[in-house]
C-alpha cells in the first residue's frame, strides 16, 4: 500500500501574510499542529506529496474550468502573488512528471481528469508548503477542484475523486502523502471577510472525522454558500480526503477560529491503514 499520509489543513493567506497581527495563544499552537503534520510526512518516508487544493484563478478561468486537474510538471514555480504580501518567498517547487502520469492514467479509468504540465502554485498550496515543506525539497503533486467556476464539481464526484486517487495511490510503488486544503467557513473578499461560522465548521469536521459520506454529501451548494460563505465550496477538497480514506478515521490536531486569518484554521489526519 503506497499512501503513507493523508491530512487536511487550512490555507488562507492571512496564515503567513498576517502573522504578527494573530493571537499568539491561538496561532502558535496551530503552527505547532502544522508542524507536527510536518514531521509525520517526513517520518512516513513519502517520496511525493499530492495537495489537493482549490485554486483561484491564478491557473483557471471561466474560459476553461475543469472538473479535476492535476500537474504533470517536472517544477512549478510559486507563490504567484506578491511574495511581501504573502511573506512566502517566490522559489521553485520540484514535481514528479513520470509517477503524476502514471497516477493520471490510472485515475482516469473512472474519473475525467484533465491535467497540466505548466501549474503557477498560488496560496493555496504555498501556504501549506511553506509549513509542510519549509524546505521545498519534496517533490510535489498539485491538484485542483472546481471550487469556484459553477457549475461546481459535485460533492460526490470530489468523493470519488479521492477514491480514484487512493486506487492511484495503491498502483504505484512510491510512497504518497495527500493533503487536502481549503478554508472551511470564510467569506473572502466581501464585506463579511473575516466572518467564521464556528457551529458550521465544527459540525462539518464532526462528520468528516467520523467519515460520515451520507452526511458530508448531504450539503447543497445554497446551504453552503448561506451558512459558510462562498469559501465554504472548497469543502470539496477535504472531502476528496474521506473519499481517499473511505471507511477510516480522522483525528484534529488543531481547529479554532482565528479571525485574522479569515477562517477556521484546521490540521487534522485521516488513518490510511
Amino acid at each position: 500500500m503506497a499512501l503513507v499520509f493523508a491530512g487536511i489543513c487550512s490555507h488562507g493567506p492571512g496564515i503567513t501574510g498576517r502573522a504578527e497581527r494573530a493571537d499568539p495563544a491561538l496561532r502558535d499552537p496551530f503552527y505547532a499542529a502544522l508542524d507536527s503534520l510536518r514531521a509525520d510526512i517526513e517520518a512516513s518516508g513519502a517520496e511525493a506529496l499530492v495537495v489537493i487544493a482549490a485554486e483561484h484563478f491564478a491557473n483557471f478561468f471561466m474560459d476553461n474550468m475543469p472538473a479535476f486537474a492535476m500537474g504533470m510538471g517536472e517544477e512549478y514555480e510559486g507563490p504567484i502573488e506578491d511574495p511581501d504580501w504573502l511573506k512566502i518567498p517566490r522559489t521553485t517547487i520540484p514535481g514528479a512528471p513520470d509517477l503524476s502520469q502514471r497516477m493520471i492514467s490510472e485515475m482516469m479509468q473512472t474519473v475525467d481528469l484533465a491535467y497540466a504540465q505548466e501549474w503557477k502554485m498560488d496560496h493555496g498550496i504555498m501556504v501549506p508548503l511553506h509549513f509542510l515543506t519549509p524546505k521545498m525539497d519534496l517533490p510535489i503533486i498539485p491538484a485542483n477542484i472546481n471550487c469556484q467556476g459553477p457549475p461546481l464539481t459535485p460533492l460526490s464526484r470530489a468523493y470519488a475523486f479521492g477514491q480514484a486517487l487512493r486506487r492511484a495511490c495503491d498502483a504505484v510503488p512510491e510512497k504518497i502523502a495527500v493533503m487536502g486544503t481549503g478554508g472551511i467557513s470564510h467569506w473572502p473578499a466581501t464585506p463579511n471577510s473575516g466572518k467564521i461560522n464556528e457551529a458550521w465548521d465544527r459540525e462539518f469536521l464532526r462528520r468528516w472525522c467520523e467519515n460520515d459520506k451520507d452526511a458530508l454529501l448531504s450539503y447543497t451548494d445554497e446551504d453552503t454558500l448561506r451558512d459558510a460563505g462562498q469559501g465554504g465550496f472548497e469543502i470539496r477538497t477535504l472531502i476528496s480526503i474521506a473519499g481517499l480514506c473511505e471507511g477510516a478515521t480522522g483525528h484534529i490536531r488543531f481547529a479554532e477560529p482565528i479571525p485574522i486569518f479569515s477562517t477556521m484554521c484546521v490540521a487534522a489526519t485521516m488513518d490510511v491503514s
